[in-house]
């Protein structure tokens, strides 16, 4: 128990909240049934299904953990008690786009940090597969209660890199290093839900993962997970708006080389996918 925490509880609750969270997104307003509105821009939406779940994992968190804070990507920040006190992170529907418009890649995405930002507990659910991947830090990480570890590729060649655009754009970057992967054999894929994307290196499904921006709400929970399993992460905790990679150990120095090359060596400060720096609020990548 880190610093008193009750992690085994907060777990069960947490693995609770994302079954009801998966029966809400599966039969909530998924393929535009319901309203879509705009939040900062055209390619950043959210529908009635986004505010219910959160609304409802605050409820019971709230509950369940009165003295603890919650930063949500629909409702914002909550203090908890004291300064030392943890802080939830939700993202209800991390990949809304795809979820107002009946692609079925999305997640619900819940974690726990203490008061610096490190994490301490994180949970991602894809409802459309029934999978639900976990970690306790210190713990591994694990996918419906089974142990799952990154893969034990050398090399990025004939594997797969995920990644996701920041809202509609490209982030700084990007385009060099999807042209050093393209060189490498490497298939790039986007798929429109950053929890869900970071945490396919945890299972050794991909090799390698990578955004833009990272958001506590929709990055730390898989970001513990990935790391919890093995995968190596630059940096290890990212500053937010901070690009973040992650990838299987055996091949952390191919793919920190390209990273350093391309990303890090360009400038990011004052840029935004709308017109404008990395803003605190919601998150752009898997919008």
């Amino acid at each position: 128990m880190p610093n008193g925490h009750d992690l085994d509880g907060a777990l069960r609750v947490a693995v609770e909240l994302a079954e009801w969270a998966t029966e809400a997104i599966r039969s909530g307003n998924q393929g535009g049934a319901g309203p879509v509105r705009e939040k900062a821009s055209p390619a950043d939406i959210v529908t009635d299904t986004d505010e219910a779940v959160e609304r409802h994992v605050r409820a019971v968190l709230r509950r369940e953990f009165p003295d603890w804070g919650i930063d949500g990507e629909e409702y914002g920040a909550e203090d908890g008690t004291s300064d030392d006190a943890p802080h939830w992170v939700i993202d209800p529907v991390d990949g809304t786009t795809n979820y107002a418009h009946g692609l079925g890649w999305c997640s619900f995405s819940l974690g726990l940090a203490e008061p610096d930002g490190s994490p301490l507990l994180g949970l991602v659910a894809d409802p459309w597969r029934g999978e639900v991947f976990t970690a306790v830090r210190g713990k591994g990480a694990h996918l419906n209660g089974t142990s799952i570890h990154a893969a034990d590729h050398t090399t990025l060649t004939g594997h797969v890199f995920l990644t996701e655009w920041a809202a509609h754009a490209h982030w700084p970057g990007l385009d060099a290093l999807l042209a050093k992967l393209a060189e490498r054999h490497c298939t790039a894929r986007v798929m429109g839900s950053t929890a869900l994307s970071l945490v396919q290196v945890a299972a050794g499904r991909a090799t390698a993962a990578a955004i833009g921006e990272f958001h506590p709400v929709d990055g730390l929970p898989a970001l513990l997970i990935a790391t919890e399993a093995g995968a190596v992460a630059m940096p290890q905790l990212p500053s937010y708006g901070e690009p973040l990679l992650l990838v299987a150990p055996d091949a952390a120095a191919e793919a920190g080389e390209l990273w350093r090359t391309t990303v890090k060596a360009q400038p990011i400060d004052g840029w935004s996918p709308a017109a404008g720096a990395p803003t605190p609020g919601a998150s752009p990548c898997g919008r």
